[in-house]
């Protein structure tokens, strides 16, 4: 028959609680652990990084994050909706936020497999949207307090945006996303570009559709557009007042009669981020003088 020590299974019991406290109190200490080495993805994302004086975490980038231009120095892993893992994890991160709708859904997927952190962001189009979209990327950043703070400066700004966009609620707006091979794609509802045209006072002048969607010319002219507005591009995308004016079905609007255009920064105008007021003021303004 074995001997077993008396204080064996007493021991045994001692050694087996001392390691489960270890490997808890390790896992606690890397929970509680903030992330430095940070992936951003999504402009807006980037820009709120920025406001909140953390860019110094960040290394690494999407291609939307152009604004500061600062943060065109750190690598890009590439396009929101587009993402290559192993482009992200070449960089070394211990937390990927985004903005939501980031993709391949599949490579996403992926990424939240992996050893980091994944803090997916919500969109919205509305002030209040702005406010959780700081609040959120704050409290993943581990940082509420700034975020608070900043939070609170933006929505005064945006309050004051508003106040000066009265009295423009007739003047239609028809954001024209491409205009490639002639199809012209548009904002819809439920996007970016319509919230931005009605923040700013005025009407989107695509309706009856959710989303970007290619217009027919029968509905651009009955649109009855009275500005048309576009994303400010100095490349071979840029749309020129020729090629919109002798479209025939963007001729008959009251846009093309009046030749009513205004082109802004696409990630000032459609990001919905720190730079929203400045957004909706610029806007305002421009379509206010836009044809009259």
């Amino acid at each position: 028959m074995r001997y077993t020590h008396p204080f064996f299974w007493t021991q045994f019991a001692l050694c087996l609680l001392v390691s489960i406290f270890v490997v808890a109190a390790a896992q606690a200490g890397k929970a509680e652990k903030a992330a430095n080495r940070i992936v951003s993805v999504g402009g807006a994302i980037t820009e709120i990084v920025y406001a909140l004086g953390e860019e110094d975490r960040l290394v690494a980038r999407d291609t939307t994050s152009n604004y500061p231009s600062e943060v065109r120095a750190l690598p890009d892993v590439g396009y929101i909706r587009r993402l290559s893992p192993e482009g992200i994890l070449s960089v070394n991160p211990d937390m990927l936020i985004t903005q939501e709708g980031a993709g391949p859904v599949e490579k996403v997927e992926l990424l939240r497999e992996a050893a980091i952190s994944l803090v997916e962001i919500p969109e919205g189009y509305t002030t209040d949207a702005v406010i959780t979209k700081i609040m959120t990327v704050a409290e993943a950043l581990g940082v509420p307090e700034k975020g608070a703070a900043l939070a609170e400066q933006i929505r005064s700004d945006l309050d004051a945006a508003a106040a000066s966009t009265e009295g423009m609620r007739d003047k239609r707006v028809l954001f024209i996303l491409t205009m490639a091979g002639g199809r012209i794609m548009v904002g819809g509802q439920n996007t970016a570009a319509q919230g931005i045209i009605e923040l700013a006072g005025a009407t989107n002048a695509a309706s009856g559709f959710d989303d970007y969607k290619t217009m027919t010319d029968e509905a651009i002219i009955q649109s009855g557009a009275d500005v048309i507005l576009l994303m400010d591009s100095k490349d071979s995308r840029r749309v020129t007042d020729e090629q919109l004016f002798s479209h025939p079905a963007i001729a008959a609007t009251p846009a093309g009669q009046n030749r009513s255009v205004v082109r802004m920064d696409g990630m000032k105008m459609l990001g919905f981020s720190v730079r929203t007021a400045q957004a909706i003021t610029e806007l305002s303004r421009a379509l206010r003088e836009a044809g009259s």
